[in-house]
């Protein structure tokens, strides 16, 4: 699972620095309005990749610094984002530079933050689909996997036709033109790197008279009658009569000896060269003919020989598939319409997985946010059938949860009816719906309880807390009644000092935390409200044992 582990926030808003620790489960930020919760919970959010705004940069500092430490499977990320005042950003993934654009990229995923002026993914109908088919679990998981594969098929077998359309198109145009180059470069028939091994022979053909009167001249040198090898003969012999007297001579001798048979070797092999060197002038010709057709070939079809051979070898392909003509585009067009009909059958497959599932989906939900101060509040999921051209890998229709706040209003889209409060709870209620197939490991809300409290606010705190058990929970309240439920609770708090506000956050246990407990019921830790405060951290305590 995906928590945050560490975030360290300078000179950002009202904080000069603070360190937070987040474990897992459900940590409650709590603290008095203005004191600068929404200030870290924007040093997240420009660590998930939001667009920084440089008024937000500490009065009197040159730069904010946000940095935070993740843990994804079991892999640890480190992410950093600097914000000057004059408005540049700078941002490291892991140690190395990196854009906004990629820090959102590898985080946002990780992390949802729910609040009362945030565009999260309920707001967007094409996540609809997604909640659905996790809720669905492993039926809508292979009906979307053969849908897709379907897709994929036939849309590979529309490129094909496509393909071979254009080109038996292309072909009847330029037919003419195509078969008289196949046929003279078929004429002349060249090989792959012809034209490189012949200019390699060439300069031997034309100089081969210099070439044999050097070999021979050479050889008679060396082998002839008082050559180099009678030479060095001569002084092997003459050495041979002081031999083992000074090792230094005997080396020298050696050397003579290791002369004498380079030189033997290099005598045989230039007589042999000699015998070798191909005086033809028709040879000559011929090789000078093959090169001036090679040319020309390459001046028309080059400017290499391999063009050459692929112009060939495509022209002979484009007017075989001319010559199969409607034959070959009948085929592909048959195998378009085979893929077509698969496609629908897995689309109608993958229609009843979903609609089938929808039912419950909605009832579950209800009762969900029915707990969370909306009694009134039902549900509906919206099929709108979409074009086969419009079909999407997501499905051939749109998928699109519509709200209602109360029983005599009709179902609209969440984005336009629901307030930010509303907006929170109904996500609140879908992570726990989603339980353990949902994928995002760290959830994030603010004001997830506004206009509730009482019992609600129970209700909140208690389903929170069960949403921790499978993700991380990270919760900015203002009631106890939801404080009293986190595993673990940071309170942040403003201080003025010398004219200078400043925030700092410090996390409470024990009777610091009962302390703020009575804080938040009744603004004051006198007796009752201590004895309260205790009471409800019980009552928290006993429910989740």
């Amino acid at each position: 699972m995906t928590v945050i582990e560490e975030l360290h926030v300078r000179d950002l808003a009202l904080i000069e620095e603070v360190w937070l620790e987040f474990g897992p489960g459900m940590t409650a930020l709590t603290g008095e309005t203005g004191a600068g919760k929404t200030a870290l919970l924007g040093a997240l959010k420009l660590l998930l990749g939001e667009r920084a705004d440089s008024s937000s940069v500490r009065s009197g500092s040159a730069e904010a610094l946000v940095e935070g430490r993740f843990l994804a499977e079991e892999t640890e990320i480190i992410a950093r984002r600097r914000l000057s005042a004059d408005g540049r950003s700078r941002c490291t993934l892991d140690g190395e530079m990196s854009t906004v654009t990629a820090l959102g990229a590898r985080l946002g995923p990780l992390v949802d933050l729910h609040g009362q002026h945030e565009h999260q993914a309920l707001l967007t109908s094409a996540s609809h689909v997604g909640y659905l088919d996790r809720w669905a679990g492993l039926p809508a998981i292979v009906a979307l996997d053969a849908y897709r594969a379907a897709r994929q098929e036939h849309r590979a077998a529309v490129e094909a036709l496509e393909a071979l359309a254009a080109r038996v198109a292309d072909a009847a145009r330029n037919a003419d033109y195509l078969r008289f180059a196949a046929d003279e470069i078929g004429r002349v028939d060249p090989e792959p790197d012809e034209d490189e091994r012949l200019e390699a022979r060439l300069p031997a053909m034309q100089h081969a008279e210099n070439l044999t009167e050097a070999a021979d001249e050479a050889a008679r040198l060396l082998r002839g009658e008082d050559g180099a090898l009678d030479q060095i003969a001569q002084a092997a012999s003459r050495l041979e009569k002081v031999a083992g007297i000074d090792p230094e001579l005997d080396a020298l001798a050696s050397r003579l000896a290791d002369a004498s048979a380079i030189a033997d070797d290099a005598g045989r092999e230039l007589r042999g060269y000699r015998d070798r060197v191909d005086h033809d002038p028709l040879a000559l010709d011929a090789v000078m003919s093959r090169l001036v057709e090679l040319s020309g070939l390459k001046r028309k079809y080059g400017p290499r020989l391999q063009d050459v051979l692929r112009t060939q070898s495509e022209a002979l392909s484009t007017l075989e598939a001319s010559e199969a003509g409607e034959e070959g585009v009948c085929r592909a067009e048959k195998h378009v319409a085979e893929t077509r009909a698969r496609w629908e059958r897995e689309a109608r497959a993958l229609s009843d997985v979903r609609a089938t599932a929808a039912p419950g989906f909605v009832v579950a939900l209800e009762a969900a946010v029915h707990d969370l101060a909306m009694e009134g509040a039902s549900f509906e999921v919206a099929f709108a059938d979409l074009p086969f051209e419009s079909w999407t890998a997501d499905g051939p229709h749109r998928v699109e949860f519509l709200y209602s706040a109360a029983p005599a209003q009709p179902a609209r889209s969440l984005s336009r009816i629901a307030s930010g409060g509303e907006l929170s709870r109904v996500m609140l209620a879908l992570k726990g719906v989603l339980g353990e197939a949902d994928t995002v490991g760290t959830l994030v809300f603010d004001e997830v309880d506004a206009g509730i409290g009482g019992a609600t606010a129970h209700a909140v705190g208690r389903r929170l807390l069960d949403l921790a058990k499978s993700h991380q929970v990270i919760v900015v309240t203002h009631l106890a009644q939801v404080a009293a439920y986190a595993d673990a609770q940071l309170v942040v708090s403003k201080t003025i000092e010398d004219g200078s506000a400043s925030t700092s956050v410090k996390r409470v246990d024990g009777a610091e935390r009962t302390a703020e407990i009575a804080r938040m019921l009744s603004g004051n830790d006198s007796r009752a409200s201590l004895a309260h405060a205790r009471e409800l951290l019980g009552d928290a305590a006993s429910s989740t044992a």
